[in-house]
Order: C-alpha cells, then structure tokens, then sequence
C-alpha cells in the first residue's frame, strides 16, 4: 500500500507524417488528433448513491476494478492525520465476512495490479481480476465497504499501526527523506487541509484510538462517497446486475464535503535552510497553484516541462549542460483537485557555491515570465505527454490506466470524460496561454527549501501506546451475515502471443511479438555485456558509456537529440542488468521510421566529446556520493562481492562505479568500451509493435542493417570458480538512522538457465508473494516492517537467494533472528503446506492473462526467455507445467537449493544502535563505515 498520487496526464493518439530524418519530423497538431483518444464508458447510479462507471475492452480476459473513495488527508482534522491512510491499511485486513488478510482471497483468484492508495483527496482500492472472478471480487470489494467495522479490533489497529510507522520511518529513512514535512509546513497554515503530510504524524497515530478509527470509517466511507469503475472484460448490463446484488444493500453514509481549500499566496518569499547526511545540496523551490480542474492547469503543466520537465529544458541546458552549476534539475506540477504545487528542484554540483544556482534559477524563471515559452518548446511538451500517456493507457487498471482516468474524472470533476476536456485544454495551449498561466502564479512569493549536508535534527519517533484496557468479549470479530464467497466462475486460458523471429542483413537477430492495443512499438537492443562486462579495473565505466549515449553523436549534440525525442514523441533509454546492457525505445508507431533513425545513430555513433565526458563524468561522482548516503546503495555497493565471491565478473554490480577509477575514465576508455561490447554481433533486438514484422524488419534494417563491428569482441570470464564469503554480518554504519535495512543473501549452485520453476515456485510462499512467510511475520505480526521480501535472483551464471527486510532500528537484531527461524522452519520442520501450494498454483495460473496484458510485460518476458535459454512459447505452455508440479517435489526442490547455513548478511543501520543487538546472533560482526563502501573491499 503506497500514498503516492494517481493523476491523469493528458493523452492523445498520435498520428505523425514521417520525414526522412529524425530532427526534420514534425507532429501533425495535437489538435486535430485529440479526438481519436477515447475511452467509452456508460453509467449508473444505485439508490445508495454509488456511482458505477463500465469501459468495455475486450483485448483481454481480465477486469479492472476500482473504487474510489471521497476520503483523504484533506478531510483530517487537527490530531487525526494520517487516518486516511491507516484506514487504507485497516481495510486490507479483513471484514466481517471474510476474516484474515484480503490479499488471501485476492491471490487465490489471480488478482493482478492489487495495491491501495491514499493522497490527499482520495483513497482508492484496485485489482485487476480474470473475468470469471469479477463477482467474487465485487462480494469483497463491497464486503469492506459495508461489513468491516466489526472485524477492526484494537490487535489489528495496533498491527496495522505499526506497519504505517514503518511506512514513515521507511520513507524517513532515506536522503532528503525530511523534506516533503519541512515543504508543506512551509507553503501552507498549519489549519489548511492540505497543511500536512498524507502518512500523518507519528504522535497522532500513536493516539488512533479503536474508537475514533470506527468513527472515521463511519463518516467516510458510505457508497455515496464512492465511484466503482469496472474496465475490461464485462459490459454494463453484467455490471448493473453483479454491482446492485452486493452493494445495493449498503445503507447511505454521511456525506464527505470537501474542505474550502483556498490557494495561500506567501505575504513574502521565505528561505529556510536544513541539514541531513546528504552528498549534495539539493534547492527546492516551491508554489501553491490551482488544481486540475482549474483553466490555467494545463497552462501550468506546459511551464512545468519547458522549465524543467523536457530533456531539453530550459534550467537543464543552462544549469546541467553549458554552465555546469548542478548534477540535475527538474520542475513539475502536481494537480490535486482543489490546488496543485509546483516545484523547481535542483541538486548542486560539488564545489559549487548553492547561492549561484538559487540566483540563476531565478534569472531563468524571470526570463521565462518575460519571454513566455517558444512554440517549438510548447509542441514538444504536448507531445512527449501525450505519447507517454497513451501507452499508460494500454493497461485497464493498475496506477494509470484506464480505470485510474475515468475514476479520477468522475471524483475529482464530476465527469468521467474529464481526460477529454484535459486533452483539449493541452492541445490548445500556446505560447501567450502557457505565460499568462506563468505570469498568474510563479511571479507570486516562493517558499525556497535548501537541505545542505550534516548531522539531521533529532527524529520524532513513534511511542508505543500502553496497552488498551479492553474486555476479551469486545477483541472477539463480528461474525459476518452474508454466506459464502461466491464462486469463481469459468476462466480463459492465458493466449500469449505468437513471437516470431528474423535477422538483418547483418546477422543481429530480430525477436517479435505483435500487440495491437495501442498504437505504440517498443524495441530493445539487446548486447551481450551487462555488469559483469565491466572493466574489472575500472568499475563504472559500462555506466559512464551508458550515461554518453544520449550526450552526442557524429552528428547531433545532446540538445539536438533531446529534442528530436520530444517532437517524435519518444522515450530513448540506456540501462544494464547482471548480464545485459540494453538500450530502449518507445513511440507511437506513426513515428517509428525517423525514431529508428535516432535510435540506431545514438546507439552506433556516440562522439564520447571531451567536454562532455567530462560534464557526465562529474555527474557520475556525484551519483556515486549520493548513493553512499542511501540505505539501498550501501547495501548494494557491499552485497555483491560477499555473495558471489570478489572474483566473479557479478561481483561487478557496485552500483555507478568505483569514484576512483571513473573519475580516471578518459574519452578513449569508453570508446574502447564500446567498441567491445556494444557491437552488432553481441546484439538482439526485441520489438512489441502494433505494425506487423515485414514493415518492422524493414525499418529496422534501415536502421542497422549496414553496422558492422570493429576490431575483436570482448568475451566474460565466468571459468573459475569464486569463492562467496562466509557467514557473517556486515555492518555499514550510517548514522542516525531510525531504521536498518537487512539484507540476507544465500549463495546457490543453481544459474538462472536451469529449470528453476520448482523452486521459485515453492518460494512464493517463503518469500515471494506478499502472504509469504518472512512478510507475514515482520510486518504483519510483528510489524517491524512495512515489507519484506525474498527471491531467487535468476542470472544467466548464478541464482542465488536474496532476502530484503527494512526494519525500525530497535528491532534489528531480532529481526534477522526471526528470519533465520522463518528459513529454517520452512526448510526443516515446518515445510510448504499443501494450503499453500494450492494458492500458489491457483494463483499463478489464474493471474497469467492479468501478467501479460500489456506489451511492456510481453517484451520483458521475451528478453528474459531468450537470456535464460527458455523456449519462445515457455509463457503459452506454463499452465501445464504448474498443474504438474506436486508439493513433495516444491519442497524437496527448495530444500536442495537452499541451505541458511551459508547466509551472509548486510546490515546498513546506526552502530551505536544496531551492533549490541547483532552480537547476539553468534555471528561474527564486522563494522565498516558508510564512507570505505565507495572503493573495492
């Protein structure tokens, strides 16, 4: 469960006449285009008031199921916040007539894109369903709308408490994990509804009484303040009889009326200043705005990606590219529905004075105000929102797909259409709307945040209530009334779509999967290198050649090309696994002739100039600091070497390098690099396309069809065998931090290219699954944790075990004692149950078509298939295989694979804190401190 936002962007289908060459293309006008984006829906009302809106999408056997709260953090008063979202957890936990956790049942009918969010103007519950499960969804769906107050007893509250705290020690945890606290006091009165954070404070959960949480739920949550969007599979007749069965019957609540929320304007500007273990200044400049639904909204959205949201920005090519002030800039608008906040954040290059990039963001912006953006920049802005959003599109549900679109209009504006009049406010956007909108709002007083690098304030922790004084009878559940779960009806099978091969003229073989849904391709460029190709001696430099791709070609500068992508609409992304370095390409099809021909020159022909090696260099460092400062990038600095040996090529994997030995790193260096890696011989491409193969083989050969390698390919070294460390703990020391994060890893003599179905399967129920074992245990019983996790790590060379448990500080030890115990009883006296397998198997077999229903997802599987040696149809015959597995084979295949025994352990926490609790465990303790991780142990 997150509390992250969900708003729509604009989205149109994109209909571009294809020029010869990529910086000749222009977009036909959005304008005309607008109306060919559409999302059909009906409607209806029950007598409750529940508003019910039906899209019919037919492309696969699933439906997306959304309900929308009229509830978030701007309804809560003075010393209730964070109820929101307590009560987006509590109504996880089960109701009356389902008892246990939801995610039970939920997995048990292969539900999909499951989660919950709250911000401050909604809550909301989604899962995308086989068809066949919609009416057992709905019965659940409406058990916790109208059934679920009797099963909230004071443990669950008191459980579920504790896992929003590790939420927000979570969250706190990281660098600049203070500032959104420091950012919201400072734009709004303490009495504004959105004058505080949506996961609350810790001092007013802490207070969250079984009464006042039941109160809240009561004046909140009725079916007159909800929507339920049903989008797939089912047509509004099915809709109106399954909706009116299970929720018709749930009695009116009060009504949620959004608090008057007026736009505060500063009487001045303010800047404040704070400190935290950070690697970098970061400035934050802040204004509140108007909302979504306000006329200058879309206005605000245009400034926001001229200014810092484009490649091509205005404070990028100034303060990142040409003046060399920051390692990163960026601005965006966040458009709640009674106001918005825009923010210009920039984090300063080392050794730069903050009061020159804080005086030349200013200079900027006025410049801005003055001139009003270009229409080049406008139409660039319009149409790389639009090309993003319409492959969002492409999914039903989830964070942002269809049924996030309809909902979001119909709550927020009324109108379920209402990504058609966002549509039409953003294509008719122009450079005298996008100034006068600019004109309006930023020339206003900004709050100014600058966290600058020291020892944090002291945190406010959570105290742990005493313990309620409680009658035993009134800890008892209400028996729920309503009979049995209904049953799941017949489901389709999943169809994965046929994948087709070819090659180019050249040798590079082409692997192809057609999808139709939405007019977008998206291409991978596979090379044979990844991580473990990395120069042994000179870590990061995979990196730094991935970070120059996009900086210049032969023939275009880093600007240039960021503005090709943006008038084609696409996304060009350079990036790396363990074993593979991959370069990416979404965008719409209409475009994909010109977008292969920038593609192809940023892959074949990058210039690796002097100047602006050294520019990304720099950038580089800096990530490599900030990375020493985070909880993730310690651990993943540390793991590597412990777990596969310091010999392996894996053990590469060091995050953005070694600072050494990039800051070294010359132009020659990375030409060599790629000269030896990213080379067509090592090279597949993998294509989702709504065009058919012919036409994309035929680009593509345009493309690289005439790219012939130089000099020798370079191979890795994977002969000898290496050595993982012995058990131990590994401390990284970093101070101050109110929680550790754990990681456990478990050197195996599996590699990913076996068959290592059994296993991972039998995993989901260790720890694969949210109901696997470890989690239920940390964050549900225990609630030390907001979420633990643990997998196999499938390589091409290697699987080993991995297990990821952030935790609050005071229970470090214990925690690592109770996932040793966890391990051992599952592979020793308390195995699989055959309750569990079943849910795992039925689950995995029924989620399959809601796995693949986007083309993201079929691409990935492609890559994944052809990486670990698995036949093109292994997803179109897997339901046959799961139906042959048996629990004794689960079991005895995980037991075989795993022995805890061989656990290493990383632990990235406070020493002070966490060592006396670690040198209980009987395991040797070595403490390193958080600044030695940056170079080779």
């Amino acid at each position: 469960m997150t509390y992250k936002a969900v708003v729509l962007g604009s989205a149109a289908v994109l209909a571009f006449v294809t020029p010869a060459t990529a910086q000749d293309a222009r977009p036909a006008p959005v304008a005309e285009l607008v109306k060919a984006v559409d999302i059909p829906y009906q409607q209806f009302s029950l007598p409750n008031g529940l508003r019910v809106v039906v899209h019919t999408d037919r492309k696969a056997p699933v439906v997306a199921v959304s309900v929308w709260y009229n509830v978030g953090s701007k309804f809560e008063p003075k010393g209730k916040t964070g109820f929101a979202h307590l009560f987006e957890h509590l109504m996880f936990n089960g109701t009356e007539n389902v008892p246990g956790d939801f995610f039970e049942p939920l997995k048990q009918i292969g539900a999909t894109d499951l989660n919950g969010t709250t911000y401050y103007d909604r809550t909301n519950y989604f899962e995308t369903v086989p068809t066949g499960a919609l009416e057992r969804t709905l019965f659940l769906e409406s058990d916790r709308m109208g059934y679920l107050t009797g099963a909230v007893t004071q443990g669950v509250l008191d459980e579920q408490r504790g896992v929003v705290q590790n939420e927000k020690r979570q969250g706190d945890n990281q660098p600049y994990g203070l500032t959104e606290y420091k950012i919201t006091e400072g734009l709004f009165p303490a009495t504004h509804p959105y004058g505080h954070t949506t996961i609350g404070s810790m001092a007013d959960l802490d207070a969250a009484s079984l009464q006042t949480v039941k109160d809240w739920f009561h004046d909140h949550y009725g079916p007159n303040n909800a929507v339920l969007v049903l989008a797939g599979d089912v047509d509004v007749a099915t809709a109106k009889r399954l909706v009116t069965k299970y929720f018709g019957g749930i009695a009116k609540g009060p009504a949620s009326v959004a608090p008057a929320a007026p736009i505060p304007t500063l009487p001045r500007a303010v800047n404040e200043t704070i400190k935290d273990r950070v690697a970098a200044v970061m400035i934050s400049r802040n204004w509140v705005v108007p909302g979504l639904n306000d006329k200058q909204a879309a206005g605000l959205d245009v400034a926001a990606g001229v200014l810092g949201g484009l490649a091509s920005s205005r404070l990028d090519n100034a303060l990142v590219k040409r003046e060399k002030l920051a390692v990163s800039v960026s601005a965006s608008n966040s458009s709640f529905s009674q106001l918005g906040m825009f923010t210009i954040q920039a984090y300063v290059k080392p050794g730069v004075d903050p009061a020159l990039v804080t005086r030349r963001i200013d200079e900027i912006v006025a410049d801005f105000l003055k001139t009003g953006p270009s229409a080049d920049e406008v139409a660039r802005v319009v149409t790389r929102n639009t090309a993003r959003t319409i492959g969002g599109l492409e999914s039903v549900g989830g964070f942002g797909g269809k049924a996030v679109a309809l909902a979001e209009g119909a709550l927020y504006s009324n109108d379920p259409g209402f990504y058609k009049k966002q549509l039409a406010a953003l294509a008719t956007q122009t450079p005298a709307s996008v100034k006068a909108a600019a004109d309006a709002w930023l020339a206003r007083p900004a709050y100014t945040l600058t966290v600058v690098p020291g020892p944090r304030d002291a945190y406010a922790e959570a105290q742990v209530p005493p313990k309620a004084d409680v009658p035993a009878a009134a800890e008892v559940p209400a028996k729920g009334t309503r009979g049995d779960l209904p049953t799941v009806g017949q489901l389709t099978p999943l169809t994965f779509p046929a994948v087709q091969r070819a090659r180019l003229s050249n040798g590079i073989e082409l692997i192809y999967a057609q999808r139709t849904a939405v007019p977008i391709t998206q291409a991978e460029i596979s090379f044979d290198a990844g991580a473990a190709a990395d120069v042994p001696n000179k870590l990061g430099t995979q990196q730094l050649t991935l970070n120059m791709l996009e900086q210049g070609t032969t023939r275009l500068d880093s600007i240039q090309i960021a503005e090709a992508e943006e008038r084609l609409g696409a996304d060009i992304n350079a990036g790396s696994t363990a074993d593979r370095t991959e370069v990416s390409l979404s965008v719409p099809s209409a475009n994909l002739q010109p977008a292969l021909s920038l593609w192809s020159d940023i892959v074949r022909n990058p210039a690796f100039a002097d100047a602006e090696v050294a520019r990304v260099k720099a950038q580089q460092l800096a990530g490599i600091q900030q990375e020493l400062t985070s909880p993730n990038g310690l651990a993943a600095r540390v793991m590597p070497k412990l777990l596969y040996g310091p010999a392996s090529p894996y053990a590469r994997q060091s995050g953005s390098g070694d600072p050494a030995a990039v800051a070294s790193l010359t132009p020659a260096d990375l030409k060599a690099f790629h000269q030896a890696w990213l080379r067509p011989d090592k090279a597949k491409i993998f294509v989702t396309s709504d065009r058919p193969l012919a036409e994309v083989q035929a680009a593509l050969e345009g493309a690289f069809g005439t790219w012939r390698g130089t000099g020798a390919a370079a191979t890795k070294a994977f002969g000898a065998a290496s050595q993982p460390s012995r058990p131990r703990i590994v401390l990284v020391d970093r101070l101050d931090s109110p929680q550790s994060l754990i990681v456990g890893g478990i050197p195996t003599s599996l590699t990913g290219t076996q068959d290592l179905l059994p296993v991972v399967t039998a995993n989901d129920s260790l720890g694969g699954d949210f109901l696997s074992r470890i989690n239920m245990d940390l964050r549900e019983t225990k609630h030390w944790s907001y979420g633990v996790s643990g997998n196999f790590r499938q390589l091409e060379h290697a699987a080993p075990y991995t297990i990821v448990a952030p935790v609050q500080a005071d229970q470090t030890g214990p925690s690592v004692k109770a996932l040793q115990g966890d391990l051992s009883d599952y592979l020793g006296a308390k195995p699989l149950t055959q309750a569990e397998f079943d849910r795992t198997i039925t689950g995995a077999i029924r989620s399959l078509s809601g796995d693949f229903e986007t083309s993201g997802a079929v691409l990935q599987a492609m890559e994944n298939n052809d990486l670990l040696r698995r036949p093109d149809d292994y997803y179109a015959t897997i339901t046959r295989r799961y139906q042959g597995l048996t629990l004794p084979q689960l079991n005895t295949a995980i037991r075989g694979a795993l022995d805890p025994a061989k656990t290493v352990w990383v632990v990235v926490g406070d020493a002070k804190v966490v060592k006396p609790q670690l040198d209980s465990l009987g395991l040797p303790v070595e403490v390193v401190p958080a600044a030695s991780v940056a170079t080779a142990r």
